[in-house]
């Protein structure tokens, strides 16, 4: 959020979001592993990354980028990219979202983030702190994007159960975007969840200082 606009924001203007949508967003959230027949559009893509597109990233880079594989002919290129454990289920899903990483994001430094534009040449002489700035942003995009469909209504199934360069040859070619992961989105199938995992408990994994 802008500074400017967070400043402006009074502890009247503070509001927490109803428990109702903690539940959506987390709660009763899950990840589904298979699908009701009902389609995700186009406007849904574009609702889903207007929301998604705007939490931060370091100096405002926002390195990931993505392709939503929707029609059947994309489906099929997806196919053979796939490991047998997550074909039958991203088959079924309306939209898996291909998400990338632009290893050249500084490229956009002048766009998006003309306070840092001198950090360009750092970036370029140092490549393996460019892509932990892009992988560690692009990630956190991935995380904004799940949210931001659960909030939508939407449910996902995140999976990494891919072959990363059939991918990339495939859906970012010219080598500058890498995958990150990938996401199915829709509808999800109840009879497809599996009884929720443990979580850690406060104490087990953190600590106040």
């Amino acid at each position: 959020m802008d500074a400017n606009t967070d400043a402006t924001r009074t502890d009247a203007t503070r509001q927490r979001v109803a428990d109702s949508a903690l539940d959506l967003i987390f709660r009763d959230a899950r990840t589904y592993y298979g699908w009701l027949p009902k389609p995700v559009g186009e406007a849904d893509l574009r609702a889903l990354y207007e929301i998604a597109k705007l939490p931060p990233t370091s100096s405002n880079i926002c390195p990931q980028r993505i392709v939503f594989v929707v029609s059947p002919e994309a489906k099929e290129q997806l196919r053979p990219c796939l490991k047998p454990g997550n074909v039958d289920k991203t088959m079924a899903a309306p939209v898996t979202a291909v998400l990338g990483i632009d290893t050249a994001f500084y490229e956009h430094l002048e766009t998006l983030a003309p306070h840092a534009v001198d950090r360009r040449e750092t970036y370029i002489a140092d490549p393996d702190l460019a892509w932990r700035a892009a992988f560690r942003n692009a990630t956190l995009q991935g995380a904004y994007l799940l949210l931001a469909a659960r909030a939508l209504g939407l449910d996902c199934g995140p999976m990494s159960g891919f072959l990363h360069d059939a991918v990339d040859e495939t859906f970012f070619p010219g080598g500058r975007v890498k995958s990150n992961f990938l996401v199915n989105i829709g509808y999800g199938d109840p009879a497809s969840l599996r009884p929720r995992a443990a979580r850690f408990d406060f104490d087990d994994v953190c600590r106040i200082l």
